[in-house]
């Protein structure tokens, strides 16, 4: 579907974009239209991660391989940004689920070369749209 392309190329790239760009430590912006607001991450976050979820569902094209990297890199993207949040306080968890605390400060180490995938998956998915194994 070329909703489902569009979605893909457009959250993959602003999550690599917002990923690469963006550290830990950069202040929160409280205004609407910034890319560092907390607000604009959960629903960036959740937007990609349930097109990279529709997009391995979607069976107008090849099965499966047509779109499984941008959808794979669409679900960590996603997924990266919301536990982010979690990290950072904005939707902080409460002291019994460590494990999750633990789960997120790992992803989180690798935002720099998954938020250049993620650019990757989106400019590559833009050039070849009908690529078997991309």
């Amino acid at each position: 579907m070329i909703q489902l392309y569009f979605l893909s190329i457009l959250c993959n790239g602003l999550c690599g974009y917002i990923l690469f760009a963006g550290s830990e430590e950069q202040e929160i912006d409280k205004s609407r239209l910034s890319l560092n607001n907390p607000t604009v991450h959960l629903v960036l976050g959740i937007l990609s991660a349930v097109t990279g979820i529709l997009k391995l569902v979607d069976p107008v094209r090849y099965i499966f391989f047509g779109d499984f990297f941008p959808a794979i890199a669409g679900l960590v993207g996603g997924f990266i940004l919301i536990f982010g949040l979690y990290k950072q306080g904005t939707y902080a968890m409460s002291e019994s689920h460590k494990s999750m605390n633990d789960f997120a400060a790992n992803l989180l180490n690798l935002r720099k070369p998954i938020g250049l995938a993620l650019i990757a998956a989106a400019v590559l998915h833009f050039i070849f749209p009908r690529a078997l194994f991309l």
